[in-house]
């Protein structure tokens, strides 16, 4: 019975993504931990391989329509792979199962989940007619200028901080990441800003998950009952994605992830 309850909630969480675009780390981790029962560091390190999985289908595709911005996911992966890196070592120091390691990522996991939310809130209000007069304009510019950060150590340093997030809590490379890049990057196109945020997630998670794999925390027959119901779900997501109220659902989604937030910073 937990079997299929498993294949369940990953078409769930597939559809959602594919719906709002929002990462399935900020979504997965939570369910896995409130409804499932399962250790923080078991569901952050199979999340984080089942991110990869994901994305890596969606980097394809957007690859073959010419819409990844390289420059920007080399940038953002200059500082996200390191820090990513440094966590998976402080991790390793301390194991991911002692209480000490469990509390750390719960009240990070918390605080990423607060983040998300108001992430998520804010892509609500930013993609309003004014955004999209602006991206209308910048299909005009240069492409290569529009790839060009407010300063190039800003994606470097905010890739750090995003690295170390995911690695700690399988959260971040969603929603914060197309935040970060919405604010760093202005005048890249929005279909060009999710393509970078879901091409560079894909090195991160795969880095940082096989990490976890190797202080054994990932559940490999869970990561596969996740996956057999999140790729048909993503599939019909996207499929879905014109017809559903986008705003209503990322709202909804918004003040769903600041719940689970609080609840996990208040344990």
């Amino acid at each position: 019975m937990h079997d299929f309850a498993f294949v369940f909630a990953g078409f769930a969480v597939g559809l959602i993504v594919g719906l709002t675009g929002v990462g399935g780390g900020s979504l997965m981790t939570p369910v896995l931990i409130f409804f499932f029962g399962v250790k923080p560091h078991l569901a952050i390190g199979t999340d984080l391989l089942f991110a990869a999985f994901t994305k890596m289908g969606g980097t394809v595709s957007m690859a073959r329509q010419r819409l990844v911005p390289w420059r920007v996911v080399g940038l953002l992966c200059a500082g996200s792979i390191p820090a990513a890196l440094a966590a998976l070592w402080l991790l390793h120091r301390m194991g991911p199962a002692t209480e000490q390691a469990q509390q750390i990522m719960t009240s990070t996991l918390g605080v990423a989940l607060l983040l998300t939310a108001a992430a998520t809130a804010y892509k609500v209000l930013a993609f309003s007619p004014q955004r999209q007069a602006a991206e209308l304009a910048a299909r005009h510019a240069n492409a290569a200028d529009a790839a060009e950060p407010r300063h190039w150590s800003l994606p470097v340093l905010l890739g750090a901080v995003i690295g170390t997030l995911v690695t700690f809590t399988s959260v971040g490379a969603g929603a914060i990441g197309v935040t970060v890049l919405l604010l760093v990057f202005p005048h890249l196109p929005l279909p060009r800003i999710i393509a970078a945020d879901i091409a560079y997630a894909v090195p991160l998670t795969l880095v940082a998950g096989l990490g976890h794999a190797s202080l054994g925390s990932v559940d490999w027959p869970l990561l596969a009952q996740l996956l057999a119901g999140s790729l048909p779900g993503i599939w019909l997501g996207s499929r879905l994605v014109s017809r559903t109220p986008e705003r209503l659902i990322r709202s909804a989604l918004s003040l769903l992830l600041a719940w689970a937030g609080a609840k996990l910073v208040l344990i």
